[in-house]
């Protein structure tokens, strides 16, 4: 598997805004989102930007929307979460539910989150080794074509830097609605050594917060597809 392929660019996405900023919106990543931004500088001890210890390290690659993000830290308040998404419109998504209109500098936020807004294998590169309990990877942009499966996340030349920043026994979480990305998982991970790789399950299982791509998939006849991968 993956003979031919470049190894993935830095730049896994594509374009980063849609529509233009509403003043909502621009005071929400110019005031609020400061707040949560976890610094490149923390990247090397990620633990200690958040407000207090920690039970478990998660981070999530392309929130969206941040359904997911902000129902895992409500849930489980003894774990910090890296949210990663590039998309301005996504991370005003979420910091619109985390903040009132008029309390963007003051109302509180999330002690055990922290958003990384650029893309999400630059934090790889500057984690320490073992550090992560959970990884989520939900509903991810397929890039269908073959031209463009070099920028899929799930990739063979991606695999051991998740592995060197999972802890044994760490769990991996990958959702995808798309037949063409549900068939590259499968064979991506058929291939490899480095994760237990069971059969993926039809029905999101327990614990796994829905998203609005989740929705959007059922809505029009897609069957997504979850599976837990285990670091080795």
């Amino acid at each position: 598997m993956g003979e031919g392929l470049k190894p993935p660019p830095d730049r896994l996405y594509g374009r980063a805004r849609g529509h233009a900023l509403r003043p909502r919106q621009r005071l929400l990543l110019d005031v609020t989102l400061p707040r949560l931004a976890l610094r490149p500088e923390q990247a090397a001890d990620p633990r200690a930007a958040f407000a207090g210890p920690l039970d478990e390290l998660w981070l999530e690659v392309g929130f969206g929307g941040g359904e997911h993000a902000l129902a895992q830290v409500a849930a489980q308040p003894g774990a910090g979460l890296i949210a990663c998404e590039v998309f301005e419109n996504g991370v005003c998504s979420l910091l619109s539910r985390v903040v009132p209109e008029g309390g963007e500098a003051t109302a509180p936020v999330p002690p055990n989150l922290r958003l990384w807004t650029d893309d999400a294998r630059v934090l790889l590169r500057q984690l320490p080794g073992a550090c992560l309990d959970r990884l989520f990877l939900l509903f991810p942009d397929p890039w269908p074509k073959a031209r463009h499966a070099k920028r899929r996340f799930v990739h063979p030349a991606l695999l051991p830097e998740l592995a060197r920043v999972l802890k044994p026994g760490a769990e991996w979480r990958v959702a995808s609605d798309d037949p063409t990305y549900q068939a590259w998982v499968a064979e991506v991970m058929a291939a490899q050594t480095l994760f237990d790789a069971p059969p993926p399950a039809d029905r999101r299982p327990d614990g796994w917060p829905p998203t609005r791509y989740e929705a959007k998939a059922l809505r029009e006849g897609r069957r997504p597809l979850y599976w837990r991968f285990v670091r080795r």
